[in-house]
């Protein structure tokens, strides 16, 4: 039975870039190394002591596990959709644009959930530091945090949906 805490709630976006990278890994990364063993094996080039192979096994284990993580997440989801997403308090799937109150700096970023989190996107984690300050908040509400840079106050000026 499933509890709908454990739910992970994922953009279209999210769900679509996970799902392709599913298809990547199952169908095109495990040919790639079940290939790099194949040929050295016929070649002679692994031995039990051999770096070369415990690098192929190493880099199986991690593709594999990222398989088990995705299939996971995939089949624990729900995908949302505009009317899931309140534009009243921030949430996941919110665009929020902030307004650093001592830099004057206005930013924009997506809450998501940590599966699908890329800050270098601006997309942040629910549960982020900066994620968990706005979260549940409303336009016009101060939320101070704990930056790596120190204290920082952000405004939020607007709340809109991340998906259309």
């Amino acid at each position: 039975m499933r509890n709908d805490s454990d739910v992970i709630l994922l953009t279209p976006t999210g769900h679509t870039r996970l799902t392709e990278e599913l298809d990547e890994l199952t169908t095109k990364r495990r040919q790639q190394i079940a290939e790099r063993i194949r040929e050295s094996m016929e070649h002679g080039e692994f031995s039990e002591d051999n770096s070369e192979l415990e690098e192929v096994k190493f880099e199986q284990a991690i593709v594999e596990s990222r398989i088990a993580e995705l299939r996971a997440i995939l089949g624990n989801c729900m995908v949302l959709s505009p009317k899931d997403i309140s534009v009243r308090e921030v949430a996941i799937g919110s665009r929020v644009t902030l307004l650093n109150t001592r830099s004057k700096k206005e930013s924009v970023v997506t809450v998501v959930s940590t599966a699908e989190a890329d800050p270098d996107r601006d997309k942040i984690s629910n549960e982020s530091p900066l994620g968990m300050a706005i979260f549940g908040r409303a336009k016009e509400d101060k939320v101070t945090f704990q930056a790596p840079s120190g204290k920082v106050t952000y405004q939020i000026i607007k709340i809109g949906k991340a998906v259309r």
